[in-house]
């Protein structure tokens, strides 16, 4: 059975900071209690307490709780008021929809001096013939009952007839009483049935499945499993259709076999799903061979850049932008990267070696994404970049030029026709133009000029 456990008491406590003892109000509904203890010794200060739609069947450990207020256990197996004397200041206290039958147990609630509210709707015992004027008569100090206010007058007749109603509920009550014992040993036997039955069950079920000769089992044993899961479905819908079209009387045992049995499917159901989960393949990564796969199980777009300045290899995957990084694990190999966001596998061959304990992953504070830098196992030389660097700017340009100029030439060297250049020797005219341009570009016709003198004399040595 279920009972109040500290953790998910704690739990209900937040608006209080998780503290207990100190705690004034919690609510406790639709927890499937089975058991009502430890709240008198955890929670002491408790002035409201809510506890519907669970399975308690018996009121208890609550006496301690002498500033409680107000106690809510409506819609569960409750068959009688008890163990309430302690709650000094108790003032409302809702039973709503429980199986209370015996009404003579409201007499304990004498104690209970400033109860005012008290709700017993929905119990065998509201349809006593008398119930009313016999819980009015009997707890004098209640101003409202099912949310109808007591009159006076109505207070006073309930008083007249006291005796008489009191003698009527006695004996309607002695009835409910034989007729829940008679239900008691119904739900016990049909127990007992079930149990019977489940373990017939498991024994034709050990001996169909004797062990076989082993060819035999290898041969049926896919065929046989999925007649033995198709056999098993058919089986659950019919039990499950029988169980709820079954009339049963609404017993407290009906109500927690009810209960019980929607608790076993949902168990049933979690590990069947967690029972696939298991038998689901693994994701191959490496072949038998030893080649490793690339692999992008959580359908991630990546890019890869080989960044030569820096002498690095960098992958950026675009992981979800709000993925919490606990869910990612990078792990760099000389020759591959895997990254496993949320279990599942991205696989990467890498084009080079690179040096695992010097690679570093970061979270993009933008995108997200998931950015690993893995600097290559080969140093790079920058032989060339060195000697250009210490060539000076005029060599340089030189340089430059005579390259060009060997390039030209080689194109001219190739297909000469493409090129056509003037003659530079025939620039000038043949015809005498004295006294047009430098002298120096007409050293002969100078020379003959100057022949034309009569007492010209050519020394050489001037």
């Amino acid at each position: 059975f279920l009972s109040v456990t500290e953790d998910l008491v704690r739990r209900r406590a937040e608006h209080n900071n998780c503290e207990i003892f100190s705690l004034e109000e919690i609510s406790l509904h639709q927890q499937e209690i089975e058991k009502l203890e430890y709240l008198d010794k955890w929670c002491r200060d408790l002035k409201i307490l809510y506890l519907q739609n669970n399975l308690i069947p018996k009121i208890e450990n609550v006496s301690k709780l002498k500033k409680l207020e107000y106690l809510n256990v409506a819609l569960n197996n409750i068959e009688r008021i008890e163990n309430l004397e302690g709650c000094e200041e108790l003032t409302k206290l809702d039973l709503t929809a429980n199986f209370i039958g015996e009404l003579s147990s409201i007499e304990t609630l004498k104690y209970n001096i400033h109860l005012k509210e008290l709700f017993l709707v929905g119990n065998p015992c509201t349809e006593f013939e008398g119930y009313r004027q016999f819980v009015v008569a009997t707890l004098h100090q209640l101003k409202c009952l099912d949310s109808k206010q007591i009159e006076r007058s109505e207070r006073i007749q309930a008083l007249q007839n006291y005796p008489e109603v009191k003698q009527k509920i006695r004996e309607q009550e002695q009835a409910y009483l034989l007729k829940r014992a008679r239900e008691k040993e119904e739900a016990q036997r049909r127990m007992q049935e079930k149990k019977d039955k489940k373990h017939k069950q498991m024994e034709s079920k050990l001996g169909f499945d004797s062990p076989d000769p082993l060819q035999n089992k290898e041969n049926h044993q896919a065929e046989g499993d999925r007649e033995q899961e198709m056999w098993k479905t058919v089986e659950d819908d019919e039990e499950d259709r029988r169980f709820w079209e079954e009339p049963t009387p609404y017993t407290p045992e009906s109500r927690l076999e009810t209960h019980r049995y929607i608790e076993e499917k949902r168990r049933a159901k979690e590990n069947t799903r967690e029972s696939r989960k298991r038998d689901k393949p693994l994701w191959t990564l490496v072949t038998a061979e030893g080649k490793v796969l690339n692999v992008n199980v959580p359908k991630l777009h990546f890019s890869l850049k080989d960044d030569e300045e820096n002498n690095q290899i960098i992958l950026d995957l675009a992981v979800y932008r709000h993925l919490d990084t606990s869910l990612l694990d990078v792990d760099v190999q000389p020759t591959y990267i895997r990254v496993l966001v949320k279990g599942k596998p991205f696989q990467l061959v890498l084009p080079e070696e690179v040096k695992p304990d010097s690679s570093s992953a970061k979270r993009s504070q933008t995108t997200g994404h998931l950015v690993v830098s893995m600097p290559k196992a080969k140093e790079l030389i920058l032989a060339k970049q060195k000697v250009s660097t210490s060539i000076k700017h005029s060599d340089c340009n030189t340089l430059q030029k005579d390259v060009r100029r060997t390039i030209q030439v080689q194109k001219l060297e190739v297909d000469p026709s493409k090129y056509s250049f003037p003659d530079v020797t025939k620039i000038m005219q043949e015809k005498e133009r004295i006294g047009q341009g430098p002298i120096s570009l007409q050293p002969g016709k100078i020379t003959e000029t100057k022949k034309s003198y009569v007492d010209f004399e050519n020394n050489d040595d001037v």
